[in-house]
């Protein structure tokens, strides 16, 4: 009986004990309970909301960029992303080595995307690769369950159809910046944003308003369902003043020529054609541009990244001519029955400033002058006028100041002046520095949209700021904004100096004397001005052209408008180290531009530009 008794105290011992452990047990459970309900409750509820419940954005579609009769420059499309949420990857090394293999591109360059996304908010999905290849997406489709946390995204894509044509104008996009990020709160890593041309100058309008959704998601990562969504919208629709058929006829003309053709309507200076050679492709930089083919732009001795119609700084040669003549006859100088006895050159100083042609032309007006394109006639007037009358003329025509035609990095050009001297070399005027100005050389230089700013004044009297940007247009077609012409100001000149000017420049182009005559049409009378600018300054003996290395050869310049009773066209041609001057070289260029623009005409019907 004793031993039964202490067995049966030993087990109410031990029943005890089980029953304190058990209720010690049960007790932390209940702290537990307690501390992750309602001390941590709401942490916790976030926590799985978040692991179950995600917010993408949707990225907006770029507006489209139209050409003044509608056609498509550039475009978006639909393109797949990879992206990846690091959260879901269970053993995100492995996940990262094989999603580098699949999409192959090295295991280093896939860490380092994930490495610049640190500090971002939980469950944000990073960028790894855009714009898959067909094998890509397949790969990832397959391999979907080795890879946690990774997901395809379909996103728009810019597109341009058209490649190199207009590319310096239309632009390119490429990923935002990261002062970009933190100065403006509606970008985020990985948004594309316009880079240069019309892309980066109308951003605002062109980019949209990012969407988003909520989505259920799966213990991988991955898309169960749409549970809500704002749907992103489309950017606004640029309508330029571009005719995409000329602006192909004027890319034909240049042929394999480095320089710039600017063709502008006179009357509301509207820009018809915007030529750079030589150009790139902007589609290059929609994926974003390999290393290689960076290299390969900005180490190409033509450097193509520079919109030379804008940025592009020439001495104007014998095109400044029409500005001496206007400044001459205004100031008094001359009047259009002055001659000048040009005989192949003038002395000034110790120095024979030669004439292009060797023989002189004899005694000549300002009218002969221009058409014969005389340095001595004006190497002379110029001396007479100064260099301030002179400068003060050719700001009045629009040079050195940049048109604001609205595209970043507008160069003004120069125009000089003893003030202007003494700023940037610390050195005075010399009067031997106003006889090469006097023919456009020396200081002076233009771009070429300045210069066709300059030929259309001539046409019109009037100055007009050239426009690019012709509307905008909603998502739905409806005009938000039209961009109505500009006028700057008008010529401060006589109508009897713009007439003598407009009969000059005529017959540059329609006598057999002039210098402008492979410019003459047939139907249409043509008005214009040859230049050629030195590059490099040789002494009494020059070189022929075909005989220099060719980045010391010279600029051929030619602009003109027409028709001379009618202007709706002014082009400025620019061709860098011609072999041969303007006539030659750069009006034949001008010609065919203006042929194709009345061709065009023709074939559209009268008023084509005036109802576009």
């Amino acid at each position: 009986m004793f031993g039964q008794h202490e067995a049966s105290l030993a087990l109410r011992r031990r029943l005890r004990l089980a029953a304190v452990g058990a209720l010690l047990a049960f007790s932390v459970l209940l702290a537990q309970l307690w501390i992750l309900q309602i001390l941590q409750g709401r942490e916790m509820r976030t926590l799985s909301e978040e692991n179950r419940i995600r917010l993408r954005r949707v990225e907006a579609t770029r507006g489209p960029v139209l050409d003044r009769f509608g056609r498509t420059l550039i475009d978006s499309r639909a393109s797949f992303d990879a992206m990846i949420v690091p959260e879901d990857a269970r053993h995100l090394e492995s996940t990262t080595e094989v999603l580098a293999q699949l999409l192959k591109q090295g295991a280093a360059q896939t860490q380092a995307i994930l490495d610049q996304a640190a500090g971002r908010p939980a469950f944000q999905e990073i960028l790894v690769k855009r714009d898959l290849e067909w094998d890509e997406i397949v790969a990832l489709e397959t391999h979907q369950l080795e890879l946690p946390g990774v997901s395809l995204r379909i996103t728009p894509r810019r597109s341009y159809p058209y490649g190199s044509l207009l590319a310096h104008t239309l632009g390119y996009v490429g990923e935002v910046g990261k002062q970009e990020v933190e100065r403006d709160w509606r970008y985020r890593s990985g948004d594309l944003v316009g880079k240069s041309g019309v892309e980066r100058e109308w951003e605002s309008e062109l980019r949209g308003i990012p969407g988003g959704q909520q989505i259920e998601v799966d213990a991988l990562g991955r898309e169960l369902r749409v549970l809500s969504e704002v749907e992103a919208v489309p950017g606004n629709t640029l309508v330029l003043s571009v005719d995409l058929d000329l602006q192909r006829a004027a890319e034909d003309a240049m042929g394999e020529h480095l320089g710039s053709v600017v063709v502008l309507d006179p009357r509301s200076g509207e820009v018809l054609a915007l030529v750079n050679r030589p150009s790139f492709d902007p589609n290059l930089f929609v994926h974003g541009i390999h290393g290689a083919d960076w290299r390969g732009l900005t180490e190409d001795p033509r450097h193509p990244l520079n919109d030379r119609a804008t940025q592009g700084q020439y001495p104007p040669g014998s095109t400044f001519k029409i500005i001496m003549a206007a400044a001459a006859l205004e100031e008094g100088i001359i009047n259009p029955f002055t001659r000048i006895s040009c005989g192949g050159g003038f002395w000034f100083g110790n120095r024979n400033f030669r004439c292009w042609k060797k023989g002189g032309h004899g005694s000549v007006a300002v009218h002969q002058a221009l058409v014969q394109s005389c340095d001595v006639f004006f190497y002379q007037v110029g001396q007479r006028l100064g260099i301030e009358a002179i400068a003060q003329y050719a700001r009045a025509f629009g040079l050195g100041l940049p048109t604001g035609i609205g595209l970043e990095h507008e160069k003004a050009g120069t125009v000089p002046d003893p003030a202007w001297k003494r700023r940037r070399f610390r050195a005075p005027w010399y009067a031997g520095e106003t006889v090469s100005v006097s023919i456009g050389q020396g200081y002076v230089t233009t771009t070429p949209i300045q210069m066709a700013q300059v030929i259309a004044a001539v046409a019109t009297g009037k100055r007009l700021r050239p426009r690019l940007v012709r509307r905008i247009e909603s998502p739905t077609g409806e005009v938000v904004r039209e961009i109505e012409p500009e006028e700057i100001g008008t010529l401060p000149l006589r109508g009897t100096t713009l007439l003598q000017l407009r009969s000059a420049l005529a017959d540059v182009v329609n006598t057999p004397g002039g210098t402008g005559k492979n410019a003459r049409l047939p139907n249409v009378t043509v008005a214009g001005k040859t230049g050629t600018s030195q590059v490099v300054q040789f002494g009494e003996k020059r070189p022929k052209s075909a005989d220099l290395p060719w980045h010391q050869r010279d600029h051929a310049w030619f602009v003109a408008y027409a028709s001379v009773d009618d202007p709706e066209i002014a082009v400025a041609a620019l061709v860098e180290h011609a072999e041969g001057g303007g006539g030659a070289v750069a009006a034949p260029i001008a010609r065919t531009v203006i042929a194709a623009y009345y061709r065009l005409k023709e074939e559209r019907g009268a008023k084509q530009y005036a109802q576009h």
